[in-house]
């Protein structure tokens, strides 16, 4: 079953059905997907949704059925890398490119998430935080058959770029952003954020072929959300049994796009309450 399953994916690669396809320039060992995870810790989560993040993110990527998915990909491995982001000139690495083959291989790479210490700061910059995973695809030294950034965040992007702009020049580059938006009430800075995240993601965030976002609505569903979104952008199954929405396709309600910049008049209208801290 394996190896028919790294046959069609090879036929398919060949026939360009909608894949990214080796890109230009590339000369590193082969794996199947280069995964650059990108995960939000600006001011407005707390150090219990931090903790949860870094938890959720270790539990799924030790996960047997994140493992299988790797294993059945057409060269059975990927390269991931890990860092925090806030704002635009606020990221910081978890860990740089590392290969994973197998559940030892997984493991290690949990540990590693779960090692370094995780604390809240700063605005939020999307932008920022798609360039940093532009940047750190393009020196990857692995040749990704697919290239994607896997961005988390808990409201819209309020400082550095205009987000529309970074998603654009990503997609120009065969690169796809999936999302995964923190839907949840509370936290400290809450009064920037705002109900249809997962809509602002679809219109704003979100692109490239096959992209899509999951919502994250209650954070006890955080653990299973990532899992189920890393198990599709790493084998392409789509997870049935878990809320997943497409870039930019909207319901039958829905006449036009949210406001991509949204998160930038809310903080100009609401910075005081940080400024008065």
């Amino acid at each position: 079953m394996q190896s028919l399953s790294r046959l069609l994916f090879l036929i398919c690669a060949t026939a360009g059905f909608g894949l990214s396809g080796p890109v230009p320039g590339h000369a590193g060992e082969p794996v199947d997907v280069t995964l650059v995870l990108a995960v939000d810790v600006s001011r407005s989560m707390s150090s219990s949704e931090l903790e949860i993040q870094r938890h959720g993110y270790a539990e799924a990527i030790r996960s047997p059925e994140v493992v299988a998915a790797i294993e059945q990909g057409a060269y059975g491995r990927i390269a991931v890398a890990m860092y925090e982001w806030a704002a635009d000139f606020s990221q910081n690495e978890i860990f740089g490119w590392t290969l994973i083959e197998t559940g030892d291989d997984a493991e290690r790479v949990a540990e590693l998430i779960l090692a370094a210490p995780s604390y809240g700061r700063n605005r939020t910059s999307i932008s920022g935080a798609i360039k940093k995973g532009v940047e750190v695809l393009e020196a990857s030294p692995y040749d990704g058959f697919r290239r994607v950034i896997d961005i988390s965040g808990d409201g819209p992007n309020n400082q550095g770029d205009r987000v529309v702009a970074a998603r654009d020049e990503a997609i120009a580059k065969r690169i796809v952003i999936n999302g995964l938006p923190l839907m949840t009430r509370g936290g400290p800075g809450y009064g920037f954020n705002i109900a249809e995240l997962d809509a602002y993601y679809r219109d704003c965030v979100i692109g490239g072929p096959g992209s899509f976002l999951v919502p994250v609505t209650q954070w006890e569903q955080f653990p299973e959300a990532v899992r189920r979104k890393l198990v599709q952008e790493i084998g392409g199954i789509e997870q049935n049994s878990f809320p997943v929405m497409k870039a930019q396709t909207r319901g039958p309600a829905e006449s036009a796009p949210v406001d991509c910049e949204i998160g930038e008049k809310i903080w100009q209208q609401r910075q005081w309450m940080f400024d008065a801290q």
